[in-house]
């Protein structure tokens, strides 16, 4: 009897392990996973798995900034079964990564982006033993190409994070609830009349909208959109970026 009611809150009880089987993830691929259940002390009812796609978000409240973690989707899994004290199941499963998924994987630079999947259990009568596992997300061709084509146009990775809200561009809006910022500076003394360019992607259907915000030193922040289907290349992107920045 001690040992159920131990486990009913978490001590003893069965645990959730979640290994990311792809390699290479991408905002808007597939990948697989294996969920791998372990039995704690006693005999446990499970009635099902629920996996969350998070990210870790900074958010105003008026002079302030703090952090938030965020669900940009989430994957039900209902089927119940009994495990037993000490038995090991294995399953694997494909799931989907958003279009809109920030990406974690970037050239050295101050990167505040966490995304992680969070995998729990739904355990009758019991506290699930959740699991946390960050993802190295990889840039798709397209914003590779962006941020190279940045680089060919003077400009060097700062930092990233990621901003709890929606983005509303040239024909295209953002739909999970926060966006990413690559903050680009000048990389030299050429001159610039420009402070920094914040870039952020969206992803819809083979095209890649991107939004700069460009702080320019006289005269203040400005909002610019390039639209980008698979097909381009660095020199598509830089010359689209040279002409919204008029460099």
């Amino acid at each position: 009897m001690f040992t159920k009611l131990m486990a009913s809150v978490g001590i003893g009880a069965a645990k959730v392990d979640t290994l990311i089987l792809t390699e290479q993830l991408q905002p808007g691929q597939p990948f697989e996973i294996e969920i791998v259940i372990t039995g704690g002390n006693v005999e446990q009812q499970i009635n099902g798995l629920h996996l969350a796609l998070m990210a870790q978000a900074e958010v105003e409240s008026g002079d302030r900034e703090g952090l938030q973690s965020l669900i940009l989707h989430d994957w039900a899994l209902d089927e119940s079964f009994t495990i037993a004290a000490g038995e090991e199941v294995r399953d694997q499963f494909q799931l989907q990564l958003p279009e809109e998924t920030p990406i974690t994987l970037l050239p050295r630079c101050r990167n505040q982006t966490r995304v992680w999947l969070q995998t729990g259990l739904d355990i009758a009568s019991g506290k699930d033993g959740s699991d946390r596992d960050f993802l190295p997300i990889a840039p798709t061709a397209t914003m590779s190409n962006v941020i190279t084509a940045m680089a060919q146009c003077g400009f060097s990775l700062y930092s990233a994070d990621i901003e709890k809200g929606n983005l509303h561009g040239d024909g295209f809006q953002s739909s999970i609830g926060c966006y990413q910022e690559l903050e680009f500076r000048p990389s030299g003394f050429g001159g610039f009349s420009i402070k920094e360019v914040e870039v952020s992607f969206v992803l819809q259907g083979g095209i890649t909208h991107v939004m700069l915000e460009v702080d320019r030193r006289f005269s203040g922040d400005g909002l610019l959109c390039l639209h980008l289907d698979d097909n381009s290349s660095v020199a598509d992107a830089a010359e689209q970026i040279r002409q919204r920045l008029r460099l």
